[in-house]
């Protein structure tokens, strides 16, 4: 099974430019926990992404307006991305690697075309186990699970 069998086509997106406060709408109608990031509107160049969680943490948490800040100062720009002819199990062992339970799915441009999430291997997995283990690696702060 390739990443493209499972990944999610064409999530919405936001650019370093939108408020922090437009981002936060958007995944609450997506009823989404991550936006990727493109250079600018009409683009599907990846630069990064942001999560709620990085909402909340980089963003609430430090006393930000949310109203004029822009997404820019919430995303995370070192992004690990997967390509669609990927094997779900390499998918797994970089989500693993890198404690992280979406990973955007690229062309060789390094154009968005999908996501792939957790729940995503979950659902579709064929090897109970490897998802099993692979949600012990994300979910594990101390890295202490190494196999």
């Amino acid at each position: 099974m390739k990443a493209k069998d499972i990944m999610t086509r064409k999530p919405k997106s936001v650019t370093p430019e939108t408020s922090v406060r437009e981002a936060a709408r958007l995944m609450k109608e997506e009823d989404v926990g991550v936006l990727p990031v493109v250079d600018r509107d009409g683009s599907d160049r990846l630069i990064g992404i942001v999560t709620d969680r990085d909402i909340a943490i980089r963003h609430v948490a430090e006393g930000h307006d949310s109203s004029s800040c822009p997404v820019s100062e919430a995303m995370t720009s070192s992004v690990r991305t997967a390509r669609e002819d990927d094997d779900v199990d390499s998918v797994m062992d970089l989500m693993g690697k890198e404690q992280v339970r979406r990973i955007p799915v690229v062309d060789e441009r390094g154009g968005l075309i999908g996501i792939v999430a957790q729940a995503d291997i979950v659902r579709e997995a064929r090897d109970d186990r490897k998802a099993e283990r692979t949600i012990e690696k994300i979910s594990d702060p101390g890295g202490r699970h190494t196999s």
